[in-house]
Order: C-alpha cells, then structure tokens, then sequence
C-alpha cells in the first residue's frame, strides 16, 4: 500500500509541473517593427488573444513595413489552438486575376519580359491579406474587428518614422516608384528617398482600413475601395475586375506534420513549398549523427539534401487546388532513402545529374514574419509578403494600397528563373485563380519540454534558414541563436553553397571546393528572423528578433 502511495505521489509530482505549464501565463510578440510589435502586446494586455494580436501585428506591419508586407498583398498564418490541441494554416495568398494567361509576360520572341512581370499594376495578384484578418478575427478571434485595426489606422493617418530598413530597400525600388507620381508621393519626400526620422503619413490608406473596419471583407472587396482598386489597376494595364475581388476566398489547409527525433513539427502546408521540403530534408538527414560532425561535413551534407529537396520544388509543387501534389511521396521516409543513397559525403553531386525535367512534372526576398504566445498557450506564426521590396511599386490612387508582385512567383515559363533564381515547371504555371508558389515556411516545433515558434522572410532561402533554426532549437539552443546564427544555402540552381560573411572561414570553403562545391559568399546578409520559445516545464519564455535589422522588436509580458 505505501509503495503504491509512493507511485502515486511521485506521478503528480511529474504531472502536476507539466500540466500548469500547459498554460504560461506569460505572452510573448516578436516581429519585424517596434510598432507592430508594440501593436500585438496591447492587445495582449487588453485580454485579447493570440490570434487577435495576430490581426493587430499584421496590420500594423501592413502600415510601417510597406516594403516588406501590406493590405496589398497576402501571407500565410499557422495558428496552433491549445485547448483542443488544434491547428490550421489560414491562407491568405494572393490569386491570379481571371484574365491571366500562362503566356503574359513573354514577348515576341518568347522571353519573359521581366519589367512587366515585377513592375506595375500587371504584375499583381488579387491580394489575400484583408480577407485574411476579417477571417482570423471572425472565426479565432475574441475581439471586435475595429479594435484590432485601430493600431494600424492610428499609424497610418498620424504617420511613422523612417527607419534604415525602409530607407535602405526603398533605394532598390526608388525609380521604379518613380514612375507613378501619386504613388512616389506616398513613400518618397519628393523625388528623393526620404532621411532617418522622416514621418510616413498615409491618410488615404487609413481611410482603406476604416472601410475595412466598419464593412468587414466588403469593405475592401466590394464596393468603393475595390471600384478605385479595379480603375487604378486597369489603367495602367492590369487586368483586375470586380469580380476577381468579390470572389477572393481565404482557405483553411491541413499543416505539413512531420518529426525528427523526437521532435513534432506543425508547419505550412502547399502553396507554400516550405512545409514539404523542411519535411523531406529532415528526413533525408535523420539518420546522420549531426552532433558528431564537423562544420564542413554538416555543411555538404545539409547542401546536398537542400540541393535534392529544391529539385523536387521545382518539379512537383504549386496550388493544391490545381495541381496533384504527389506529397505521400515526398514525405515518406522510403523516398528519402531513396534520395540519401545518392549522397556522398566525400563528394558533391552536381545539380546536373539531378535534372528538372519537366515531362515529370504534373516559385520573397522582401517578406516579413512574427512569432507570438498568448497566456493561454495559443501560437501564432505568420509570414507575410508582397514579394520584391515594396511589390509592384505601385499603388491604385486614392486607396493607399501598394500591389504586390506576386506573380512573378509563378513559373512564366517552364525553368526560367523567377527574381530570387528559383525555377518551376507546369505545377506552377500561370491559370486563373490559382495561387502562386511560394517559400513562406511558418512553422511551430514542439519537442518534449519546449516549444518553438519561427520563421523569417528571405525569398529562396526561408527554407534553409528555418531549416537551421530549427536544428539550433533542437541542439539545445534559445532563440537568440535561432535568429542570429550564421546562414548558408543551396536552392539546386543556381548549382552553388551561398554563405553570408563570416560562416566558414578559409580552409572550410577550401575544403567544400575540393568536394566539388561551388561556394559564393554574398555580400548582404539575409533574412529577418523573429522567434518565440516556450519551456513547458519551467514555464519560461523568451522572445527574439534577428540582429540583423535594428527595426525588429521582441517583447515578453505577464
């Protein structure tokens, strides 16, 4: 009897301290911008949840992050319920309008035309994002949908300051702006890239977000908003009508699940590219012992799964609404075996024994993500975009709403290489209403004491870079070390290892070479990341933003 006793007593011991932590009590918000981050914690503290702060983030992002996410464009946001356990990736990825032709960005001769493809009102898709708020709010949300969108109307009628970030991209984009007066006059202080410090006042986009405010997915689909957006489009040659906007619909899809040694990752589902692949290269690599390598054996070996993983992005994925996906394949250990045996770890193998080709067949830099925690255990984690620093350039006059260029996100032709040099095949070819591929790999990790919630902007690379945030996590590391550690790439083609500044030193990229490797280190860091962690057991949590942007902004709160 008193040994029983004992047991019993020992068992809610070791229950009693996990099932409190299921709960944290503490919030937590880390996103791009101070503001925005400022934003979600308000509402936090207002007693609103995690998928309310979700709202209130994205649309202040929208207002003082323009280069990077917006009304104007989509995203993806992976949410995790934690009284039933629950969770869904809303999609909120922008369409192609139903005018759009496979062939609309080729020329005469048959080359895409890349100006038309990333400049300009033609190279929009239906954007998802306001659809997507109004629908988090409705089905997720606890709180009125105008109390999550007064942070950003209030920052958009009053004004932001510029900040280096918005400066510095804003010099890739400034004479593309140019070109459209009523726009540059948004953006620009005249015709010149405004100084640090110069206040952003966007009345007209505010007035966007009050309709949306009061008239909920109408507001900015039907009615004013969207006749100014359809005339603003079309004269200046897009091919947007009212009914592209009426029709727009956000999907609920089924995450990516998938483990690696003990650890459960919930991550994004197609049309984003990232779950699949994050999935196939961890099991690719599981059987290595990672620990036990040295940096240039993990180096190739993590190269030579992303290399054989991109290979398959290009080949199999697009929309699932469009394209039979082929993902028991891609997710199943077998294939991964398969795809191992071709790895030598004295050896690279060249991109070229792995060709493309497109009779098997059946994708931003400039992308923004959060991490956010209420104290009730709700997750949130988002990745926004309207693709090249601020999207088309363009915004319809009199709505404030800077297009996206998404579509250039699409394979214009089969294996041409989109802005970021990712290549695609007829799995995501230009058709009507489908939506476009894309890298965005939000992503939650929950491992048997701690929970990670990541995920970065980076056009080609979010893959990888998540990828190896998500290893750090798994080594043991906090988010300090997710979002600042030194990042590395291959995306099959270009055939190449990209390495930031100060990864390798020289005798490892000597040695990568002598492998076969080619090895380019760039000369601008890459990606954004912002990351949350919460210790089950100890109840802890901390928050972090990649030290590479000073703009990003990670809090945490009781």
């Amino acid at each position: 009897m008193m040994r029983s006793l004992i047991c019993a007593a020992l068992l809610l011991l070791f229950l009693g301290p996990a099932h409190a932590a299921e709960k944290p009590g503490q919030h937590a918000v880390a996103t791009a911008h101070e503001l925005a981050t400022r934003a979600g914690m308000d509402i936090l503290e207002r007693g609103g949840n995690a998928f309310d702060a979700a709202v209130a983030v994205s649309a202040a992002l929208a207002v003082v992050e323009p280069a990077s996410s917006g009304i104007g464009g989509g995203g993806f946001w992976l949410l995790h319920r934690a009284e039933d356990d629950f969770s869904v990736m809303i999609d909120g990825r922008e369409t192609a309008p139903a005018a759009a032709e496979r062939d609309m960005y080729l020329d005469d001769e048959g080359e895409v035309d890349r100006d038309l493809a990333i400049n300009g009102a033609l190279a929009a898709g239906i954007p998802g994002a306001p659809a997507a708020w109004v629908y988090l709010a409705e089905h997720y949300g606890s709180m009125e949908l105008a109390e999550l969108l007064a942070p950003a109307i209030e920052l958009a009628e009053n004004g932001f300051p510029v900040d280096q970030k918005y400066q510095t991209l804003l010099n890739f984009r400034a004479h593309v702006m140019l070109r459209w007066p009523e726009t540059s006059e948004i953006f620009m202080d005249g015709e010149d890239v405004p100084e640090i410090g110069y206040n952003i006042r966007q009345p007209d986009l505010a007035h966007t977000l009050r309709r949306l405010a009061e008239e909920g997915f109408d507001g900015f689909y039907k009615g004013e908003v969207a006749e100014r957006l359809v005339d603003g489009t079309r004269a200046e040659g897009g091919i947007w009508t009212l009914e592209d906007l009426a029709g727009y619909q956000v999907v609920e899809r089924e995450p990516i699940r998938a483990t690696y040694r003990g650890y459960e990752l919930i991550t994004a589902s197609p049309p984003s590219s990232g779950g699949i692949a994050i999935a196939q290269m961890l099991n690719i690599i599981e059987p290595f012992d990672l620990a036990a390598m040295d940096q240039v054996d993990r180096v190739h070996l993590l190269s030579e799964a992303m290399r054989r993983v991109y290979r398959d992005r290009a080949l199999y994925l697009g929309d699932p609404d469009f394209v039979d996906i082929p993902t028991e394949m891609l997710l199943s250990p077998h294939y991964a075996a398969g795809l191992r045996t071709t790895i030598r770890m004295d050896r690279a193998l060249p991109s070229a024994a792995l060709a493309a080709d497109p009779d098997l067949a059946p994708e931003s830099d400039n992308t923004t993500h959060f991490s956010l925690m209420d104290g009730a255990g709700n997750l949130v984690s988002a990745t926004l975009t309207v693709n090249l620093p601020y999207g088309a350039a363009y915004a319809p006059p009199g709505t404030g709403v800077l297009l996206n260029n998404e579509m250039d996100d699409f394979s214009a032709a089969p294996g041409e290489p989109n802005a970021y040099g990712l290549i695609g095949f007829a799995a995501n070819a230009i058709e009507p209403d489908k939506r476009m591929l894309s890298s965005m790999s939000p992503t939650i990790v929950k491992g048997p004491e701690r929970t990670a919630i990541i995920g970065t902007p980076g056009g080609a690379r979010i893959i990888t870079m998540v990828m190896l945030g998500v290893l750090d996590f798994i080594d043991g590391n906090g988010p300090e070390s997710w979002v600042s550690m030194p990042r590395f790439h291959h995306q099959y083609q270009p055939d190449e290892i990209s390495l930031e500044r100060d990864t390798l030193d020289s005798e490892q990229i000597e040695a990568l070479e002598h492998r076969g490797h080619e090895v380019s280190i760039r000369g601008r860091t890459w990606g954004n990341m912002h990351a949350v962690m919460w210790d089950r057991r100890s109840g802890q949590v901390e928050a972090a933003h990649d030290p590479r942007w000073e703009s990003g902004s990670a809090e945490v709160g009781d």
